[in-house]
């Protein structure tokens, strides 16, 4: 290759300068969070550990006496409680900087609602007045748009436009009714770019009036999201238009997504919005299922078609059903490969059949104190068997690919988890059931 030490030490010393770049901008990233000592003013972040018991102190629970709907099952999050005031559902949300947890042995500073990014989710029911009542508690302007939804123009959260922006520290009124039932969401209509790649996003659930319109037995909710997170860094890059590496279930990697755990027999929704940059194929194993609802409401029975993949484009919400007939842990998964890959260099040279052995004897010879692995001659499997080997990752991120299933390592990560269907699954016990057993001589098997 015509490389000497010379041209070695060099590129050392640019290596060991952005390494210095590096830990100088973590350290800020690290004070810019609340940590470290500075005289400089910090922004404080909430670290929720288990948001389904944090409440706003603004709000109450709601009650679940009395609900003439099944509510949704939000992954990895919770639904946002309400108090009735002279007949008006009053919500509260404060748009707030938050520590997100994507799966353990990463924590992201993100920009959310309540403490948690996403945000929590709204449910109400068609027909119903709302209140919801917002504080700003980020560093900067915002205003919350609610997508999808059918409102007085006034209240459509645009700033600039129907409203003015909500300052810091702030608190706006959005009251309206609902006259639509369906999959919605909310996001800010103010510096998007950085607002919603920090993570500031949530979804709107509406139910139909009569309850016996459009029923399941088991209905989940998540939305996409994706961020640009450096290696060893805490902090998503906003400025990023394509080269995302972590793609996210609610802000969530696998192996760190909940799974879905419904019954044999059970109608299953699983609603999923896009606030992506691009669009997502969503692939669902074992089962073929209908649209039932998009962004512009209910699909009629007599439109709907079998599937088992649907492509989610950005802005979009879809809403697919099926009857989970056939037991088993059945995959679902972006179908595009990197989107179900934990963070990874778009740089990296491909390396696939490049024999390598000599240049690591030569790396080696040059730099003795410098441990260089050879790596991806036969695939980016060995990644995953260096991971379970214990190889050290730089501080706060994850293996390229990891999950560890019964019969080894699964080799997933970002937009991919599971739906779980059990015939055993006790009446009212949708816990995780564990590993699914397969029945004797359905496992396929070296020959």
């Amino acid at each position: 290759m015509g490389q000497n030490r010379r041209d070695f030490l060099g590129l050392s010393a640019t290596l060991l300068a952005s390494a210095g770049l590096g830990a100088s901008l973590k350290a800020q990233e690290h004070d810019h969070g609340g940590h470290g000592e500075s005289s400089s003013p910090k922004r404080h972040l909430t670290r929720v550990e288990d948001p389904k018991r944090v409440l706003s102190p603004a709000t109450v629970i709601t009650p679940q006496e009395g609900k003439n709907y099944n509510p949704v099952v939000t992954l990895n999050g919770w639904t946002l409680p309400y108090e009735m005031k002279e007949g008006v559902k009053e919500f509260h949300l404060i748009a707030e900087p938050v520590v997100r947890e994507f799966a353990p042995g990463m924590v992201v500073n993100c920009w959310g609602y309540n403490g948690t990014s996403p945000g929590p989710t709204i449910e109400a029911v068609e027909g119903d007045r709302v209140r919801l009542i917002v504080t700003n508690k980020l560093p900067e302007h915002t205003t919350i748009h609610w997508h999808g939804l059918i409102l007085p123009n006034g209240m459509d959260g645009v700033g600039g436009l129907t409203q003015p922006q909500i300052a810091p520290e702030e608190t706006f009124v959005y009251e309206f009714t609902l006259v639509q039932s369906g999959t919605f969401m909310y996001h800010p209509h103010a510096d998007e770019m950085v607002q919603m790649a920090m993570g500031a996003m949530g979804m709107f659930i509406i139910h139909p009036k009569n309850p016996k319109e459009h029923r399941v037995d088991r209905d989940f909710c998540f939305l996409l999201s994706s961020y640009d997170i450096a290696p060893g860094t805490y902090t998503p890059n906003p400025s990023t238009m394509t080269e995302f590496n972590l793609w996210t279930f609610n802000s969530r990697v696998f192996p760190g997504i909940d799974t879905m755990n419904v019954r044999v027999g059970d109608r299953v929704r699983i609603r999923v919005g896009n606030l992506t940059m691009t669009n997502h194929p969503i692939h669902m194993h074992g089962h073929t299922f209908e649209v039932s609802c998009t962004d512009g409401g209910w699909v009629p029975k007599s439109a709907r078609w079998p599937e088992v993949t649907t492509d989610v484009a950005v802005g979009q919400m879809r809403a697919i059903e099926f009857v989970a007939k056939h037991e088993g842990d059945w995959s679902i998964h972006c179908h595009k490969s990197h989107h179900t890959m934990g963070p990874m260099g778009h740089s990296i040279p491909n390396m696939i059949g490049v024999k390598q052995d000599d240049i690591a004897q030569k790396i080696s010879d040059l730099l003795p104190d410098y441990m260089y692995m050879p790596m991806g001659k036969s695939g980016m499997a060995e990644m995953s068997d260096m991971a379970d080997m214990g190889m050290a990752l730089p501080e706060n991120t994850l293996p390229m690919m990891s999950g560890q299933g019964p019969f080894g390592p699964i080799e997933m990560g970002g937009m991919f988890t599971l739906v779980k269907v059990r015939k055993n699954q006790p009446k009212g016990d949708y816990s995780d059931p564990g590993w699914y057993t397969h029945p004797s001589g359905t496992v396929a098997k070296k020959r």
